[in-house]
């Protein structure tokens, strides 16, 4: 990288539940939320801020096109400072970091706010015929949430079955990485581990406020037995599970970033040091192979070994998923997700990946560890890295 890009520090939304605790707040409300407290927290006047990038996968709310500007401008940001969203899928909270560095290495920026948000809970039905008037016979409205790739002909789910069956993984496989990551999750709520990452939300009621403090989708109470019991979700006698594969959920992360040498002259002290990034493209019908380029070309920018990497947060789209790129790669699996992952915690598209990077950068100093990777699996068959 031409720049030394630092998080100077971040801030995340609890992950609300689908039609929970969040389910009133726009994308833009948590990004908000989100990114007051990022600013808070590293030490820099929001008036210092000159660019926000926001990812953003569901355009839920009636001015969702708006979105990274609302955020920069209720943030507190200038009325100068330009707002740019992006849309990576679930790749998009890194992509966000990956454009704040081009736009600090590039000169267009000193001091930028990144990070992605999404409701799922918002997302509306769609009806495409009524433009034109309706003149007669049904009208069908489409669930916003139906993110089938068409290319392939193939939902998320399904891309998970193909890996599944392309690597011979077992449902018992799956559901033992599932309560894995539950159980994980578990201790590091019961620790206090992820609590120095959220920003509790009041939310107003004709009956006072409501606090969410804390990720709402973690089944602390899973068993092995539970897990088995599921059906599958996406194919008739598939394995993939509503039990193991990412949760739902509504939430956004944001993250304060800037170049090592302004960091040093303005005396803050960031929580870690971007060395690289890698973005590439995979097959469509097992998109989620993608963190299997991705890693590798990101060390390879870095002159690192994927042995010198401490830590991983990889996202858990599918324990078939991980699973998958987990025997390609040969990942440590007490080096991955040590906190828990998606399939406990969720998976709000736009968010999850600067909410890696916020969980890495406090795990990496809580660890007092050197080196981690962040990586995600893309629909329509992408990775970052």
């Amino acid at each position: 990288m031409s720049t030394n890009l630092v998080i100077v520090n971040g801030a995340r939304t609890p992950f609300g539940a689908f039609g929970g605790g969040l389910a009133s707040l726009t994308a833009t409300d948590l990004a908000v939320h989100a990114s007051k407290h990022a600013i808070e927290r590293s030490g820099v006047e929001a008036e210092e801020i000159d660019y926000t990038v926001m990812g953003n996968v569901l355009q839920t709310s009636k001015d969702a096109i708006y979105l990274a500007r609302h955020v920069g401008l209720r943030a507190g940001l200038k009325e100068s400072v330009p707002g740019l969203i992006l849309n990576l899928l679930c790749g998009s909270g890194v992509m966000a970091v990956a454009t704040a560095e081009m736009l600090i290495a590039s000169g267009q920026a000193k001091i930028v706010l990144a990070g992605g948000t999404d409701s799922l809970s918002m997302t509306p039905y769609i009806n495409w015929s009524n433009r034109w008037g309706g003149r007669m016979g049904h009208h069908e409205l489409w669930d916003g949430l139906d993110i089938r790739d068409t290319l392939p002909d193939a939902s998320m789910g399904e891309t998970a079955e193909n890996l599944q069956k392309d690597y011979s993984i077992s449902r018992e496989e799956q559901d033992s990485f599932a309560l894995m990551s539950q159980m994980r999750c578990k201790e590091a709520m019961e620790a206090g581990r992820l609590a120095p990452e959220i920003a509790p939300v009041s939310i107003p009621g004709r009956k006072g406020e409501t606090v969410v403090a804390a990720d709402e989708h973690p089944r602390p109470g899973s068993t092995i037995e539970t897990l088995a019991k599921l059906g599958p979700a996406f194919v008739k006698g598939g394995t993939v599970t509503a039990g193991n594969a990412c949760g739902i959920v509504d939430g956004a992360a944001a993250l304060v970033v800037t170049s090592e040498a302004l960091a040093g002259k303005k005396d803050l002290e960031p929580m870690c040091r971007v060395v690289s990034w890698a973005s590439v493209g995979v097959p469509p019908r097992v998109m989620g192979i993608g963190p299997v380029p991705a890693i590798p070309l990101a060390l390879e920018k870095a002159s690192l070994k994927l042995s010198d990497i401490d830590l991983f947060e990889i996202n858990e789209a599918f324990a078939a998923q991980y699973l998958a790129c987990e025997k390609e790669l040969g990942l440590p699996r007490e080096k991955v997700n040590v906190n828990g992952g998606a399939i406990a915690i969720g998976h709000p598209f736009g968010a999850t990946g600067a909410r890696l990077i916020l969980t890495i950068a406090h795990e990496l100093k809580r660890r007092q560890a050197r080196y981690g990777c962040v990586s995600l699996c893309i629909g329509g068959g992408m990775g970052i890295a």
